[in-house]
């Protein structure tokens, strides 16, 4: 069982990030748990007063370093959409590829195509399950800067593969980073910034991925005429711009401490309170903010026994990860895997290659855009309302796409177009950028890392089912569907909005404290953003009885 004592009564010596402990405290630094709770109420009233602006001069230093390390998904969205685009680079197909008689072309199979693909998502699942055990031991910066360093060794695989082989087994042990960094940069943007911060550095992550497959088509657009080994090669190249910088910038960024709470190792969390924020803030304390961290971990143990992945389907926790893994599950079954094979998806329509990369290169950025808008949409609704409405749009959408597939005409093929962009745009305005700040706020802050590590697990397990079927969906070796494949992601979007509308809270406003009581009071996901509770009375009202005099 947790430990049942105050914060700071049973001290455990030592402080070693390999050996977790269950205080909340230094030996040398004891805290009367009144005391705590008193400060941790002025920390949450403090976090619920502050405007966006006030957070950003309180906390500049933590948007720089959550900025930094959600970089690193810059990579991971240029790779995996660098490998969906290569299959429409005719000088990549004819290198790994067959002559295919029917299409008087060069083409990967579909079963490469999978092996590829899949690769890669076998890679970040081991990843990610690594990154779950790494990240709670020697914590999210050295875990993260672990990741960068076999990044650069594994590139090399991809840059001098001689055949389609080897390409998977590079594929495979990039996939191993790229899971870490899934991981890792959600959890640690959640921890270092206040609640009203919160929404905007964890869907930045959003813009940083789009930006890589920006990035890619970009550069699949500049070597599509080259006929030489460079056609490929220098898109595989321009992976190791990346981590060098990364690296030294992570040297000197301060670790999370919601991590040192966790490890016993009070003065450090606060010392890393003080290095992500500013200290000219009058309003500011930072023993207010740290108690409210220490208090919100006190809590979750006295709820839950552990820190385990079996403590991730134990009790109200189960919840909690069915609604995580769930959130992560409709991303892929939406369609939203339709614009990782964009290029590759239109030129299966019958639009010449070099067009197809122009075309993604606007979805890319016109994604990009529709990343920074939703900012203002959280600002004024709840991320319910904007992933289940967003949703409902890509549903809409994919219908008409699958629609336009009977038509044959080149005016049809540039509608398909335009309606994926018009797909993208949503996708980034609304479902993309919320599900990452949705599935950083409604896990525990305990579990945490492990938690997103199972979610994004079955996101990339699901991808390898939805790689399979699309590409033989697409594949003119197989079954060929072209854009009638529409049909089929529409039925599974359906099944994804009918889930979201009955098992998605909002998490609007809401700091994890007051999070972790309406789990543990069991609300209802429709009710979350009408309960009113108090985690420092143990007591909630729902608002809507006491407006209506019921209550």
């Amino acid at each position: 069982m947790a430990s049942q004592h105050p914060i700071g009564d049973s001290a455990l010596p030592g402080h070693d990030a390999g050996k977790p402990t269950e205080t909340s405290t230094t030996h040398d630094e004891k805290i009367h748990p009144q005391e705590l709770v008193a400060d941790a109420k002025h920390g949450a009233d403090s976090e619920h007063r502050m405007t966006l602006w006030q957070a950003i001069k309180t906390y500049p230093k933590a948007v720089g370093w959550s900025v930094l390390l959600s970089s690193t998904l810059i990579m991971e969205g240029y790779d995996l959409a660098l490998v969906g685009n290569l299959y429409a680079n005719p000088t990549f197909n004819r290198k790994y590829g067959e002559y295919s008689v029917a299409s008087d072309k060069y083409v990967i199979s579909a079963g490469w195509q999978s092996g590829i693909s899949n690769g890669a998502r076998a890679g970040e699942i081991i990843g990610l399950l690594i990154a779950g055990w790494t990240a709670d031991r020697y914590g999210y910066k050295r875990t993260t800067m672990g990741a960068l360093v076999f990044l650069i060794g594994f590139i090399f695989v991809l840059f001098f593969a001689p055949n389609v082989q080897t390409l998977v087994v590079g594929c495979i042990l990039c996939g191993l980073p790229w899971g870490v960094f899934q991981s890792v940069t959600p959890a640690y943007a959640s921890e270092v910034a206040p609640t009203v911060l919160r929404p905007y550095l964890t869907t930045l992550i959003n813009a940083c991925w789009v930006l890589g497959q920006f990035c890619s088509a970009g550069i699949n657009r500049a070597v599509v005429n080259r006929t030489d080994v460079w056609a490929y090669r220098i898109p595989y190249a321009i992976q190791w711009v990346w981590p060098i910088p990364i690296l030294i910038g992570l040297y000197f960024a301060p670790e999370s401490p919601w991590f040192y709470v966790r490890h016993g190792r009070r003065d450090e969390a606060k010392r890393s309170i003080l290095r992500l924020t500013s200290r000219n803030q009058p309003d500011f304390d930072p023993d207010q903010s740290l108690a409210l961290i220490e208090h919100t971990n006190e809590m979750e143990k006295q709820i839950k026994e552990g820190v385990t992945y079996r403590d991730c389907f134990k009790g109200i926790d189960l919840r909690r990860t069915e609604i995580v893994v769930g959130i992560w599950l409709v991303q892929t079954l939406g369609g939203q895997n339709l614009m990782g094979y964009f290029s590759y998806f239109l030129t299966q329509a019958g639009m010449d290659a070099a067009n197809s990369f122009s075309l993604s290169m606007a979805n890319s950025g016109l994604g990009l855009v529709g990343t920074f808008l939703s900012w203002f949409l959280m600002y004024r609704f709840g991320r319910r309302t904007i992933h289940f409405t967003g949703l409902c749009c890509q549903l809409v959408i994919l219908f008409i796409v699958g629609c336009l597939a009977f038509g044959k005409t080149k005016a049809s093929v540039w509608a398909i177009g335009g309606m994926l962009i018009l797909f993208t745009f949503v996708y980034d305005l609304a479902v993309g950028p919320v599900t990452y700040s949705l599935v950083s706020e409604l896990s525990s802050t305990r579990l945490k890392a492990k938690t997103i590590v199972l979610a994004r697990a079955g996101y990339n397990a699901s991808n390898i089912m939805v790689n399979v079927l699309t590409n033989y969906q697409l594949s003119t070796t197989s079954w060929n569907w072209g854009a009638k494949a529409a049909f089929f992601w529409a039925g599974t979007c359906l099944v994804s909005c009918i889930w979201v509308y009955f098992r998605l809270p909002e998490p609007k406003d809401r700091t994890y404290a007051e999070l972790d009581m309406l789990f543990e009071q069991r609300v209802s996901a429709r009710k979350f953003a009408k309960t009113k509770i108090d985690p420092y009375s143990h007591h909630h009202v729902d608002q809507k009885r006491l407006s209506s005099g019921t209550g």
